[in-house]
Formats: structure tokens, sequence, C-alpha cells
């Protein structure tokens, strides 16, 4: 790879010569997503938001009880970024931890992680004078169980400062298997 640079100044200048060059630093570069966005989740650390632990302690702390409950790499994953937008998505973070997960994961899982701020408001909306069913509108979906589960039993329960979570490290081998290649992306064919 080397230092070897495309040499154009706009898109419509680039030359199949010059995108086979780009296509080979993407290589790397993509290979190292689950490496930055583990570095992305350590800015969570020392974030309280007013609870009782740290938003990466809220994390690990629910992707390790999933994890210990049996749940796959892929959801224990997802658990692990359900949060991950809380930094720059404050208004939306569910969001912000889909776009990182769709190329990589099931609709299935992609469906909870996306919905999961809805749901985990059943626990909490009505002390901010909001309607705290807002989840039943999702009454009919096949989904709707798979994660009012996922709140329940994994995301609720983590805000527990005497339990002992698995350290970030822990998962990133999951993170490198889940990351490894994308199952929907436009840019699939590039790695």
């Amino acid at each position: 790879m080397g230092e070897q640079r495309a040499q154009f100044r706009a898109f419509e200048e680039s030359t199949a010569e010059d995108w086979g060059i780009i296509s080979e630093h993407f290589k790397p570069f993509a290979k190292e997503l689950p490496a930055r966005i583990m570095t992305h989740l350590q800015l969570l650390d020392g974030d309280f938001g007013g609870f009782p632990i740290d938003r990466l302690q809220h994390s690990l702390q629910t992707a390790t009880r999933a994890h210990r409950d049996g749940r796959d790499e892929e959801y224990v994953v997802c658990a692990l970024l359900h949060d991950i937008g809380d930094t720059l998505g404050t208004f939306n973070h569910p969001e912000i931890a889909v776009a990182i997960l769709k190329p990589f994961v099931s609709e299935k899982n992609l469906w909870m992680v996306e919905k999961h701020g809805i749901f985990q408001g059943y626990y909490f909306f009505h002390h901010l004078g909001m309607d705290r069913h807002l989840r039943d509108q999702f009454n009919d979906h096949p989904l709707y169980q798979y994660t009012a589960e996922f709140c329940s039993k994994y995301d609720a329960p983590a805000f527990d400062p005497d339990y002992q979570s698995e350290p970030l490290e822990f998962f990133e081998p999951m993170m490198r298997n889940v990351f490894a290649k994308p199952v929907r992306s436009v840019y699939k064919t590039m790695d």
C-alpha cells in the first residue's frame, strides 16, 4: 500500500487506477472499524448523565447480561452498542446505533436497537409527564415482545453500581466477528 495516492482533484477527474488505489486503502481502514467503535465507546466513560453508573458501564452491563444469558454474538454486540449514540445523537440516540449496525446485523436485531428508546420509556416516561405506553403503537409488530424482552432483561436493569460487568476488551473478538463482513451495503463489494 505504501504512500501511493490517487492523482485527481475532483471525482469527475478520477480514473479506474485512482479508485484501485483508494480501494486498497479502504480494505485495511474498514477492517479496523471495531477498534474505532471501541474507541468511541470509551467516550462514554465518566459520562454519568445523572445515573448511578456512567454510560460505558451501562453499555458493558447490558452486553454482559445478554452474554451471560446465552445470547449470540450479534445480539451481544447490539446490546453493547445500543446507546453509543448518546454522545452525538442526544435526542435520537438509537438511530446512531442503527446507522453503525445496519450493514452488519439482522433486521430483527436492528429493529430491536432502533425501537429500544421507545420501549425503554415504559419504565420512566410517566415520571416525565409522557405516555409510558408509547411502545404499544407496535403491539401488533412481530418483534414487539423481542424488543420488550431486551429492555426488561438487559437494558432496564443495567444501571446497577454493584454489578460486575466484563471489561470492554472482552467484547472485542465479538465485535471483530460481527463487523468482519457487511451483509448489506452498497460498498460490500469493496471488502
